[in-house]
């Protein structure tokens, strides 16, 4: 992730939660704030929860985050786990009120493959210009099923153009059809952004695709060694750039 942030020209920090804890580090310092994929708490099941609760009940945390997201010069990117996390934090982040959370995957199991997705109109800044585009990019995931039984609305929030990421199969069609879906999430669901735009979280991984070489396959006039989702990076960087 650091690699594909530096590429668009970012100059990235790791950042642990005891930084943020001790108060080493303040996300006042910060336009951006990236949750990684990866094995949070051991990536047992309901990781992201932990993750997301180590804010919400630390009040100096939560009043932190809080401003950040409110702050009209920053964006936030969830994947993966950090995908998981960002969404149980919506409820500190203006305009992301319809999100679903994100659970176990209807097959039961850990999913690691490289399907396509398509990316939908959204207000996501990270997204800008890519919309209509179907892109292969690798997944990773035992908790990626878009889940709106107990909370977030999902006719509101495709009303509202906040799906920003939906699987599609071969035929580029939306699906909930295994293994074109690995989680089984409805309409194919498995990004979505803020009313703003600012806050955009996904399951599948765009930092393992930045470059043409991470590619599992890519048609023939595909020859610059960039990869698509590189535009995603670049776009954070045009953002911030902007403000």
């Amino acid at each position: 992730m650091a690699a594909a942030f530096d590429a668009a020209g970012f100059e990235s920090v790791d950042v642990h939660m005891t930084d943020l804890l001790s108060e080493r580090v303040s996300l006042s310092n910060f336009a951006g704030l990236v949750a990684c994929g990866g094995f949070s708490y051991g990536d047992v099941l309901g990781a992201g929860s932990g993750w997301a609760k180590s804010i919400l009940f630390n009040d100096k945390l939560k009043e932190a985050f809080a401003a950040f997201f409110a702050r009209p010069d920053t964006f936030t990117l969830g994947v993966c786990n950090g995908c998981q996390m960002v969404a149980q934090l919506k409820e500190i982040i203006p305009g992301a009120a319809n999100w679903p959370e994100f659970t176990r995957n209807r097959s039961e199991r850990f999913e690691a493959r490289y399907v396509t997705v398509e990316i939908a109109p959204s207000p996501s800044v990270l997204l800008k210009g890519m919309e209509g585009s179907r892109v292969g990019i690798p997944v990773a995931h035992g908790e990626g099923f878009a889940d709106f039984s107990r909370t977030g609305g999902r006719d509101a929030a495709i009303r509202k153009k906040l799906v920003a990421l939906r699987y599609v199969d071969n035929k580029g069609k939306p699906t909930e059809r295994y293994p074109f879906n690995p989680n089984g999430s409805a309409g194919g669901i498995t990004g979505l952004t803020t009313e703003d735009g600012r806050v955009t979280i996904m399951m599948p991984h765009p930092e393992r695709a930045f470059r043409a070489v991470q590619l599992s396959y890519k048609p023939d006039w595909m020859t610059a060694p960039e990869g698509p989702w590189l535009r995603l990076f670049q776009n954070a960087r045009a953002f911030i750039t902007s403000c």
